[in-house]
C-alpha cells in the first residue's frame, strides 16, 4: 500500500515515513503541495495524508484539485483543530481528519480504516458501473454481453480499472503493462487504447474510456 504525506513539518514527515513504513507500508513524502500534486497526478497512491497549512498552496486548494483527476482516500492531518475546519475537509471531499498532536496509534487504526473501506469486495472481480472483469476466469464483460480482448487489451483493461476516476499517464501504462521504463515515441499505447475503446465504449452511450489532453487516460463513469 502506497502512502504519500504531504507534509512541510520535518520532523512530522520523517515521524510518519519511518513509522508507516516499519508498520508495512510504502510511505514518501514531500514538503510542499504542488510537488505533492505532480506526484500524484504521476503515480499511484492508495491513500494521501495532506497537511492544510503548507509553504505554497494550502490543503483546501489541494483537496479540491486532486478530486477533479483521483479519489484516492485523503486524511487530513492538520493542527487547524476548529470545528468548522473540519467541516469544510470533510465538505471538500476529505474522508478523516485528525488534529495534531496526534496519537500515532490511532493514525494507523484510521489509515487501516481508510483502506479497508476503499478495497474492492474482491481482489479477484473488478467492477465499474455495468463492467466487470473476473481476474481468475481472465473474462470482461459491460452488462451481460461477453468482451473478446487479446492479452494486451485485458492487461490494460485491468490497469485501468484498478486505477478508477485517475489520470494515468502513457508512461504510467507503459510500465505497468508493457514494462518499459522510459518515454516512448511510438503510438502502440493509442493503438491499444483505441481498440479498447471500441470494444467496450462503442455500442454504449455511457463511455468509460476518456483522452485527458496532454496528460493520458481516466477511466471513469463520469463524464470530462
Amino acid at each position: 500500500m502506497r502512502i504519500l504525506i504531504i507534509e512541510d513539518e520535518v520532523k512530522i514527515a520523517h515521524y510518519l515515513v519511518q513509522g508507516l513504513n516499519e508498520s508495512g507500508y510504502q510511505a514518501e513524502c514531500v514538503h510542499e503541495g504542488l510537488l505533492g500534486l505532480e506526484r500524484l497526478k504521476q503515480n499511484s497512491y492508495q491513500l494521501v495524508i495532506l497537511d492544510v497549512m503548507l509553504p505554497d498552496i494550502e490543503g483546501w486548494t489541494i483537496l479540491k484539485v486532486l478530486r477533479q483527476f483521483s479519489q484516492v482516500p485523503v486524511l487530513f492531518l492538520t493542527a487547524k483543530d476548529h470545528v468548522l475546519d473540519r467541516v469544510k475537509g470533510l465538505e471538500l471531499g476529505a474522508d478523516d481528519y485528525l488534529v495534531k498532536p496526534f496519537s500515532y496509534i490511532e493514525l494507523l487504526a484510521r489509515i487501516k480504516s481508510l483502506l479497508r473501506r476503499h478495497q474492492p469486495v474482491s481482489e479477484n472481480l473488478l467492477r465499474l458501473g455495468d463492467l466487470s472483469m473476473d481476474l481468475i476466469q481472465h473474462t470482461a464483460c459491460r452488462g451481460e454481453q461477453m468482451i473478446d480482448l487479446s492479452k494486451k487489451e485485458f492487461e490494460l483493461l485491468r490497469y485501468f480499472m484498478q486505477h478508477p476516476n485517475e489520470i494515468v499517464s502513457r508512461r504510467q501504462i507503459a510500465s505497468h503493462v508493457w514494462n518499459i521504463n522510459f518515454d516512448t515515441d511510438t503510438n502502440f499505447i493509442d493503438v491499444t487504447v483505441r481498440r479498447l475503446r471500441s470494444k467496450i465504449d462503442d455500442d454504449h452511450d455511457l463511455k468509460l474510456i476518456h483522452t485527458i489532453r496532454g496528460l493520458g487516460y481516466k477511466f471513469s463513469e463520469h463524464n470530462i
